[in-house]
């Protein structure tokens, strides 16, 4: 079920963030994005959920993650060029870090999803929207970068049980299965409900 607004306690908020920041690539990143000012950043996707994950196996905490995510949410222009302008300024301002970083304006998402992926996209009205949409609920999760707050949806208690259930905001069940057996190949505490 849901959360209420996707505020988390001030202890889980802080256990959250204790483990996000223990990699140092998301920890600098929390502290860079902020001096972007690009609207509505978030921190979010497997650099912030899989943390958690490599806690709970005793491994490094960027252990496995592939790119870095970050959310915004921009409708003053949805062109392009205005996208690419902000992928570069972060991109000059990260290059010193050791990671590939994926940066993405959540109110244009509609423009391009179906032609990459086949399937329509609804037109977004927050960076949290696009958060929401993340095929597995545990890991509908991310931090705001100018406020450092958690935003979580479905609360934290499946992404620290490892129960992973396919999010209903999304339905595409065949996916959420692949996605999910890819997790528990890497993690194989994960349990997989729905």
């Amino acid at each position: 079920m849901r959360g209420a607004g996707g505020i988390v306690t001030p202890r889980e908020q802080s256990w959250i963030l204790d483990l996000v920041r223990a990699n140092p690539v998301n920890a600098a990143l929390l502290d860079l994005l902020p001096a972007l000012g690009l609207p509505q950043a978030h921190l979010t996707a497997g650099c912030v959920f899989q943390a958690v994950w490599n806690r709970r196996a005793g491994r490094a905490a960027g252990w496995g993650i592939k790119d870095y995510d970050v959310f915004y949410f921009d409708d003053r222009d949805l062109s392009w060029e205005a996208e690419d302008d902000a992928i570069q300024r972060l991109r000059a301002a990260t290059a010193h870090l050791p990671a590939a970083i994926e940066l993405r304006n959540q109110a244009r998402v509609h423009l391009w999803y179906p032609g990459r992926f086949g399937t329509p996209y609804p037109r977004l009205a927050s960076a949290r929207q696009g958060i929401d949409r993340f095929l597995v609920a545990c890991t509908c999760i991310g931090i705001e970068a100018t406020t450092g707050e958690v935003y979580a949806p479905d609360g934290l208690d499946d992404l620290a049980a490892g129960v992973l259930r396919h999010n209903p905001v999304d339905e595409r069940p065949d996916l959420f299965r692949r996605k999910a057996e890819s997790y528990r190949e890497r993690w194989s505490f994960l349990t997989i409900e729905g």
